[in-house]
């Protein structure tokens, strides 16, 4: 009884297979043609001879891709953009201006006109002479008309340099005055004019935000060069205040 073997010349199917499968089939003397047909299924199937994938070829344009991709990176790098304000950075200003600007204009207000309970020009005149200043009645009204008018103009956000350097002048005076009582507020320190004296610092650098009559003046484009001359005028008015008028 014979049986018949349908399948391909080898296991596999594939004609490398089959070139095998017809040396596994052949009788030991026909080693000739078995190595002929080994050797022409080898030729037609070589996976490393021409192998695009494995091309010197393409090598080189995968490590090509990595440097452009670095040098598009850092192109990427070089276009963003910078730092920009934006609203909320604006309304945290104009929060700080009606705040710092309230105050003194308030505070203003009760030197100036006796308003809101305070002690009027000559109650203050008074306050001033307490604390070892000379000619007091002409340094109240300066006083009063200063923490009024920087107060009216940090609202507006109009001139903000010139009305945060009154600011921080006046509050550098009251602290070199109250050195002696020490920090806290309690004790008579100078706490809160500290307080306050480096929110007018901070609004001297920062300028007024957008939500201010100051928006696109020069100042207010240039807010670190007027900061710094806000600031020289301020340590020079203090300075000439004490120097002047106070006598310990």
């Amino acid at each position: 009884m014979r049986i018949q073997d349908d399948r391909p010349g080898g296991a596999g199917g594939s004609p490398d297979d089959r070139s095998y499968g017809a040396h596994a089939q052949r009788p030991r003397g026909a080693k000739g043609a078995a190595k002929s047909t080994q050797s022409l299924g080898a030729r037609q199937h070589n996976y490393y001879d021409e192998d695009d994938g494995y091309s010197a070829g393409e090598a080189t344009s995968l490590v090509g891709g990595v440097g452009e991709d670095s040098g598009y990176a850092e192109e990427l790098g070089k276009q963003r953009k910078p730092f920009a304000w934006n609203g909320g950075t604006d309304l945290g200003l104009l929060v700080l201006r009606l705040a710092l600007g309230g105050v003194f204009l308030l505070h203003g207000a009760q030197k100036l006109f006796g308003a809101f309970g305070g002690p009027g020009p000559e109650g203050f005149a008074q306050v001033l002479s307490g604390m070892g200043f000379q000619q007091s009645a002409a340094l109240s009204l300066v006083t009063g008309g200063t923490e009024l008018g920087a107060g009216a103009l940090l609202v507006l956000g109009l001139f903000t340099p010139a009305a945060a350097a009154g600011v921080v002048g006046l509050m550098a005076s009251a602290v070199f005055v109250k050195l002696g009582a020490g920090f806290f507020n309690a004790d008579g320190g100078f706490e809160m004019d500290a307080i306050l004296g480096a929110v007018g610092i901070g609004l001297l650098f920062t300028g007024p935000g957008r939500v201010a009559l100051d928006y696109g003046r020069v100042w207010f484009r240039r807010p670190l060069g007027f900061g710094f001359f806000g600031l020289i005028i301020a340590a020079g008015a203090a300075a000439a205040i004490l120097i002047l008028f106070h006598r310990p």
